[in-house]
């Protein structure tokens, strides 16, 4: 199968499953159910050396063919580069699970992340401006970002293995958000983003961020390489 094709079949899988997800996190019944289907949706959006599978990556199949200046590269009329959208989805998904979902220390406050990445931003990239999204574009350690975010992502899928059915109503302790804002992982002019957060339950978290807003900044990075000529 042509490498297009099948990544845009792939894609529209994980548009449907997104919506199956959905109806199943909102049903305390289909716990299992909701839970297996994150968990495959949950792979397909990581590279494969998260869950060291051989099935379809998202991310890999973005990351095939491509140099690391097109992968660095901002086209006309985006907004990002192919590793800024990897980093950023990263770092929210390790916001978001770690410390909302289960009350821990961020994957990055580990094993000198910033410093394997090359960068001192500690932020989600949330109201980031122009000139912050090039200089961190330029600047990352590609290697280690992906390996920053296998990280995340393994981390990810052992705190939604723990859960109990009861956990996905819960709501998010405002305790939990304030430490967002005390340990600098959101800017203070993107707060709306801690406010959201603070009206979701747990499987709301699941949803957005941890699945569909891997799905839509995964879709901005294709597109972004679907531009780098």
């Amino acid at each position: 199968m042509n490498s297009e094709i099948g990544t845009e079949n792939y894609r529209k899988l994980c548009l449907r499953q997104q919506t199956q997800l959905r109806k199943l996190m909102a049903n305390t019944d289909k716990y299992q159910e909701a839970i297996a289907m994150f968990l495959s949706q949950h792979a397909m959006l990581h590279s494969a050396k998260t869950t060291l599978t051989e099935s379809w990556s998202f991310e890999d199949a973005i990351f095939e063919d491509m140099t690391d200046e097109q992968l660095r590269r901002i086209p006309l009329n985006c907004e990002h580069s192919v590793v800024w959208c990897i980093w950023h989805i990263a770092r929210i998904e390790d916001i978001a699970m770690n410390i909302l979902v289960a009350g821990n220390p961020q994957v990055q406050s580990q094993k000198n992340w910033l410093e394997q990445m090359d960068l001192t931003v500690q932020h989600s990239g949330n109201s980031m401006d122009g000139a912050a999204v090039v200089d961190l574009s330029n600047a990352i350690d590609i290697e280690a970002l992906r390996a920053y975010r296998v990280a995340v992502g393994r981390g990810t899928r052992e705190i939604v293995k723990s859960l109990q059915p009861e956990d996905l109503k819960r709501k998010v302790e405002p305790a939990r958000i304030q430490t967002v804002m005390d340990v600098g992982a959101l800017l203070e002019p993107a707060r709306e983003i801690a406010d959201y957060w603070s009206r979701r339950t747990i499987a709301g978290l699941l949803l957005m961020p941890a699945s569909r807003h891997l799905l839509v900044h995964l879709n901005e990075a294709l597109t972004i390489k679907r531009r780098r000529h």
